[in-house]
């Protein structure tokens, strides 16, 4: 189920300082974050939908490659947002 555009504002308000921030990496974190937390819970109801699936894989690994890149660059900023998003790492 695609997030809203409600949702998605108040994830970038939160996490990107504004809105209309939509580029920040934390946003972009945390609305992937929101997007695989949903599409868990699908797959554990759905079991055998494989294409799904494979989406999700793809998802992890592109948060993977942003908190990655933030590691890199902003340290402090990585470890606070792991802490309130609640990523283990």
């Amino acid at each position: 189920m695609p997030l809203t555009k409600e949702k998605k504002a108040t994830i970038f308000a939160e996490f990107g300082g504004k809105a209309e921030n939509t580029g920040s990496i934390e946003g972009q974190i945390a609305m992937l974050t929101e997007r695989i937390s949903s599409i868990s819970k699908h797959l554990q109801a759905n079991k055998k939908d494989f294409s799904t699936n494979r989406g999700l894989m793809q998802l992890v690994g592109q948060r993977k490659r942003l908190l990655a890149y933030m590691q890199k660059h902003n340290l402090t900023g990585y470890r606070e947002l792991i802490a309130k998003l609640g990523i283990r790492k």
